[in-house]
């Protein structure tokens, strides 16, 4: 018997996130599952007269590939990847690493590398412009584990914050989307360090209730490039590129990120010296999923806590383009509500969130009590 769950959660993927036509292709690329959900995905995706095709990938394997990859078959794998991409017109990334850490001790050159010659042709340039895509986890026992949860609780939690009603979520995010769109500065308070400036400015901004990532419950846009003034001190702990980083602090002149620290002061620098668009900020995003509460070391889901907001070295995306370019994404998170120390979004001198809710009327329909 289909668990009702995840059968929801298919419908969503294929109906609502891709929205998959009769006659089109998605190809569904599957890291470390090959059932439960996968197969559900793929039931759905008959049911809505597609094409599925399926490409199921190992992190043991990546792994390897990543460590003793040259250039030469990274250019190869990106030809192979991308003529698979191009004949697809849906993109489902369904992922469930069973070790987080499995690339933490692949060099970062080779993980540069990769970004540079299979990431961004096959995945940044063409899947994330030309095909309607959704990238989400899939619950298991490491996840759980980061979690700190039993399996069995992990996964009532994630089918709970994946099936929140997206489309109340995307007629409350209007309000917030018209604001963002005419404000100019930004103002980021917090306690200790925290304290940041920038420009939003002509830059556009993006409403996200589930068509690209799930779960969702965020809107970005980008700073102006060099506008960013100050430091944010983040208070989630962030994965990437298989390390966990924590307590990160980064202070920006310029726009650029002139001082980082962490508990890996050096790795992170290394990070943030791969290209010159990594010491600048990319994305810039406030989280409001009503279920989604305490981070879990799984960008995904950290970005959407309800109260929370994101700032990110790296690069822009299209739909708010400020010009960075850059091989890095990095999402750091940092939470607001009151037993995570508080703190304040000002758009061009008004308040309009304090201590992780918003209290300009227009707004409060984000609000957790509002959305779930």
């Amino acid at each position: 018997m289909r668990d009702p769950r995840r059968v929801q959660l298919a419908k969503t993927i294929v109906r609502h996130s891709c929205r998959l036509q009769p006659g089109e292709t998605i190809l569904i690329e599957s890291f470390d599952v090959a059932d439960g959900l996968l197969q559900d995905i793929v039931e759905e995706a008959y049911e809505a007269g597609g094409i599925p095709q399926v490409c199921l990938r190992r992190t043991t394997v990546l792994r390897q590939l990543l460590l003793h990859g040259s250039e030469a078959q990274f250019r190869k794998q990106a030809e192979i990847d991308l003529s698979q991409m191009k004949q697809a017109q849906a993109y489902v990334g369904l992922r469930a690493s069973e070790n987080l850490s499995e690339l933490s001790d692949v060099p970062p050159e080779n993980m540069a590398l990769y970004s540079k010659l299979v990431m961004k042709p096959v995945h940044a340039d063409w899947r994330v412009k030309k095909t309607k895509w959704v990238v989400l986890r899939y619950p298991n026992a490491s996840m759980a584990q980061a979690a700190n949860m039993s399996t069995a609780a992990f996964e009532e939690y994630f089918y709970t914050v994946c099936n929140v009603d997206y489309d109340k979520m995307s007629e409350a995010i209007r309000p917030l989307v018209a604001r963002m769109e005419k404000t100019d500065r930004v103002h980021i308070k917090g306690p200790g360090k925290t304290d940041l400036r920038f420009s939003i400015k002509n830059i556009g901004v993006v409403p996200c209730a589930g068509a690209r990532n799930i779960p969702d419950g965020e809107c970005f846009s980008a700073p102006v490039r060099d506008s960013v003034e100050g430091t944010i001190a983040y208070n989630t702990q962030t994965l990437y590129q298989g390390a966990i980083f924590e307590d990160v602090v980064l202070t920006f002149e310029g726009g650029k990120v002139v001082k980082a620290e962490a508990n890996e002061t050096e790795r992170i620098n290394k990070i943030l010296d791969q290209d010159e668009g990594a010491r600048y900020v990319g994305e810039f995003s406030l989280g409001f999923n009503p279920m989604i509460r305490e981070p879990i070391r799984d960008t995904l889901f950290d970005e959407k806590i309800a109260g929370s907001l994101h700032f990110t070295p790296g690069q822009a995306y299209e739909e708010t383009d400020n010009g960075n370019r850059s091989q890095v994404h990095w999402d750091m998170v940092l939470i607001q509500r009151p037993e995570y120390g508080g703190g304040e979004v000002w758009f061009d001198g008004e308040l309009v969130r304090k201590d992780g809710r918003f209290v300009v009327p227009d707004l409060e329909g984000l609000n957790p009590e509002r959305l779930a």
